[in-house]
């Protein structure tokens, strides 16, 4: 018995050095709150999670146990790590990016990323060869940025809708700019209007199936950049869904 029990003590000891233990239990996976308040997150991602409430964010994409998901435009890895973190040991993440950043590189490292991959690919063909039927894609504050890139969006948009399994999900989430203003301030105030990305990423076959407002600011007049506004910038998240 001793030996079991010195067995098992060194397994939770082990978990909990490697800081899984959420990860890795598939009934606290889906513990959102125990989630963010994992004591090995950083303090930067902390502050990063209440600019974008972080909670409601989780709540609206819904990332569960064992899925297989793909984070575009995982930039530092910030969103990435959540996705990993949710999906726990039996999923599995994909971070995309045209190139790796080093903050990237260097979260790679920690063991709350164990689950996930970075993958620099083209934003036009953002999934790795061999991987298909995902759960989830994932695209936060970065779709505005592929305006003034050298992207095919429709061949983007394509391939996300063919990465995913039937009924599978991709949410969106970016700054918003006026009505009229299209893709046309994408460089200049980092901003897309909405009904814009809504029907490109409807032309590729996705359906719109939920609406979020809980990054919604009224307020913000949005002829400002989103890194100088001085203000809770106003940004709207989509979630779309690949017909079954």
């Amino acid at each position: 018995m001793f030996a079991r029990f010195c067995r098992f003590g060194l397994a939770v000891s082990f978990g909990a050095a490697l800081g899984l233990s959420i990860a890795a239990n598939p009934v606290q996976a889906q513990d959102y709150k125990g989630l963010l308040a994992a004591p090995d997150r950083s303090d930067a991602d902390r502050q990063n999670g209440t600019k974008r409430d972080a909670l409601k964010l989780l709540e609206f994409v819904a990332p569960k146990t064992g899925m297989r998901v793909l984070d575009m435009g995982a930039g530092g890895g910030y969103s990435t790590e959540l996705m990993a973190r949710a999906v726990g040991l039996s999923g599995k993440v994909w971070g995309q990016h045209n190139k790796l950043s080093e903050r990237y590189l260097a979260r790679m490292a920690t063991p709350a990323m164990a689950s996930s991959t970075g993958v620099e690919r083209p934003f036009d063909s953002p999934v790795p060869d061999g991987v298909r039927d995902l759960d989830l894609i994932t695209f936060f504050f970065v779709y505005h940025d592929t305006t003034f890139m050298e992207v095919d969006r429709a061949k983007m948009n394509k391939a996300m809708f063919d990465a995913l399994k039937p009924g599978g999900f991709l949410v969106i989430a970016d700054h918003s700019a006026r009505p009229g203003e299209g893709t046309t301030v994408g460089k200049t105030t980092h901003r897309i209007e909405e009904s814009t990305l809504k029907a490109e990423v409807e032309a590729a076959g996705f359906k719109l199936t939920a609406t979020g407002d809980f990054l919604r600011n009224p307020d913000d007049p949005r002829t400002v950049a989103v890194h100088r506004s001085g203000i809770r910038n106003d940004e709207f998240v989509l979630k779309f869904q690949k017909p079954i």
